[in-house]
């Protein structure tokens, strides 16, 4: 009688299922794992810090690394006139400060990065805490010599809401600062989270020497250059007599007792804890010398989360769906002076983003094409055919998009998490030259579909009032729309406490609410009622006249 032995009899059964396979399943078999390598091969991060801890510095030397850019401009240099990448905005340049979150995407070796560099003034904290639903980690900058600062404080607070995984780098090494103990105990009782040094500097300030590398066991030498990397040399054992050589014996055995020290007060580097965002590795160096930034960007590419599942209201979307899936976390007008356009930055989140695709618009339920979609490098935009998890797309807005809204390729998800805060400062905005009216209107009404601040018009006298998170934001409006927009405006004051959006399952109760307050209503650029309180008491009494009245002091309700 005729046998078959089991792995001949598998063979012919596989072989009768690979000639079953239609070409389609065929095609979605290769389409799926080509989705799977490319979100493995994504790194999506935002950079964030207090201001002038070295945040765009840092960046403007992940790009140098990256091949993005080939020269290292001093972001404050008056000898080199270059400003750096990610500040393109004329009013970034004239104040040396960020105030929108740029974004930039490069390939390092196998990975595809894209980075988020984000204003560290607090008057921009909305803009930041928004960037961060798009990010799937974080790297904070820490001046050696200020330590922890408010701002660092708040964002962090934001990223263990979400468990986002954090890496530190203490930067500045390179000037006096503070002992690297005495950082580390700060970075833990003021950020709330468990740190372990993946690098450890040799001495600091005038006397500084280096960084022994712990996470690759090597060792960094030290020269002041802004645009050359430095050079390392690879150590067998941190008892490797080279190294008594290359940075002297005193400050050699100071190495090595710190390094035993770190190794019984600090737990060993896990990945795992550092994913659910219960760890943070900590990297020391110069980005401004661009010292010690290879080092964190070599672990940080090893060690990052690839892309991972977003939360929608209906359901969890996961990046390896077949179907696109996006959201819109951020609108920007004008990033081209000689095109008046907007862009709407679109975080991909599940399936392939491809160009001329059609996709659905959720909230008005049009269905869409985009001709020209964008990856970025701060302003310069190049069309991009197709895009994964991970990747954050640019597609030019004619008014259809608003912050927070879903793409699909049909089906009806809602992302969230992007609200607007009640502002903290207000003041009336008045046109002073009635023959650009016009063009006050629409810029206005770009500048608010940013995010940068937001409207509101009063019911009582028709007055519109700009409210804000601080000063500066009023300084960065006026100044925009005067050059962008060619429109001149003044500010007049207005005293305020705070907005809040109200609404009720009476109607009776609303309408009776609305007829006492009538002359502090007003509506927002959606037609929201907001209730703009004078006072604290007159908020609290406010709340107690009318209980069937729910008070929001976020626009996300």
């Amino acid at each position: 009688m005729y046998s078959i032995d089991e792995t001949e009899w598998q063979n012919k059964v596989t072989d009768t299922v690979v000639q079953k396979l239609t070409h389609q399943q065929t095609y979605n078999f290769i389409t799926l794992a080509t989705l799977n390598e490319e979100i493995q091969r994504r790194r999506t991060f935002a950079i964030i810090s207090h201001p002038d801890a070295g945040k765009t510095t840092l960046t403007e030397k992940l790009l140098l690394f990256g091949g993005a850019i080939h020269i290292a401009g001093a972001v404050k240099s008056n000898k080199i006139k270059k400003t750096a990448t990610s500040d393109w905005m004329e009013i970034e340049k004239q104040r040396g400060i960020s105030v929108a979150t740029s974004v930039m995407g490069f390939n390092y070796g196998d990975y595809k990065i894209n980075i988020l560099d984000t204003p560290g003034h607090q008057d921009f904290a909305e803009d930041t805490y928004r960037t961060l639903t798009a990010v799937d980690s974080v790297i904070i900058v820490v001046d050696v010599a200020k330590g922890v600062e408010m701002q660092t404080r708040k964002l962090m607070e934001v990223c263990r809401m979400r468990n986002t995984p954090v890496i530190i780098f203490v930067n500045k090494l390179d000037r006096e600062g503070r002992d690297p103990f005495d950082i580390l105990d700060e970075l833990e009782s003021e950020l709330k989270i468990s740190v372990r040094p993946l690098s450890w500097p040799i001495n600091i300030g005038e006397r500084f020497k280096g960084v022994y590398n712990i996470y690759e066991n090597t060792l960094d030498l030290f020269q002041p250059d802004k645009q050359k990397v430095t050079e390392r040399i690879e150590i067998a054992d941190i008892n490797d007599p080279r190294i008594d050589e290359m940075v002297g014996e005193r400050d050699a055995a100071k190495l090595r007792e710190d390094l035993e020290l770190i190794d019984g007060v600090y737990p060993e580097f896990e990945v795992e804890p550092y994913l659910d965002g219960k760890l943070a590795p900590v990297f020391f160096g110069s980005a401004l010398n661009t010292f010690g930034v290879k080092e964190l960007l070599d672990c940080f590419v090893k060690i990052a989360p690839s892309p991972k599942p977003v939360i929608a209201e209906e359901r969890q979307i996961n990046p390896d769906e077949n179907d696109f899936s996006g959201f819109v976390f951020k609108i920007h007008a004008n990033m081209d002076p000689n095109h008046r356009s907007c862009i709407a930055f679109v975080k991909v989140c599940s399936g392939k983003f491809e160009r001329n695709a059609n996709y659905r618009h959720i909230r008005s339920g049009k269905t869409m094409r985009f001709a020209a979609p964008t990856a970025f490098m701060a302003q310069k935009k190049s069309i991009v055919d197709e895009a994964y998890p991970g990747d954050i797309v640019g597609i030019p807005d004619t008014g259809n998009f608003k912050i927070g809204d879903t793409l699909t390729a049909g089906e009806t998800i809602h992302f969230k998490g992007l609200p607007s805060f009640s502002p903290e400062m207000f003041k009336y905005i008045e046109n002073t030259d009635p023959m650009k009216a016009k063009q006050l209107d629409k810029g206005l009404r770009q500048l608010m579909d940013e995010g940068v601040a937001q409207l509101f018009t009063n019911q009582f006298n028709g007055r519109k009032i700009v409210g804000t998170v601080g000063q500066l934001q009023f300084e960065v409006i006026q100044y925009r729309l005067l050059h962008e927009y060619g429109a001149q405006c003044r500010w007049e004051p207005v005293s305020l406490y705070k907005a809040c959006w109200i609404e009720s399952d009476d109607p009776k109760a609303l309408e009776s609410f609305k007829k006492r307050k009538h002359q502090f209503m007003a509506t927002d650029t959606q037609g929201r009622d907001v209730f703009l309180a004078d006072s604290n008491y007159v908020l609290q009494m406010a709340r107690t006249d009318f209980p069937k009245i729910t008070f929001h002091f976020s626009s996300e309700f």
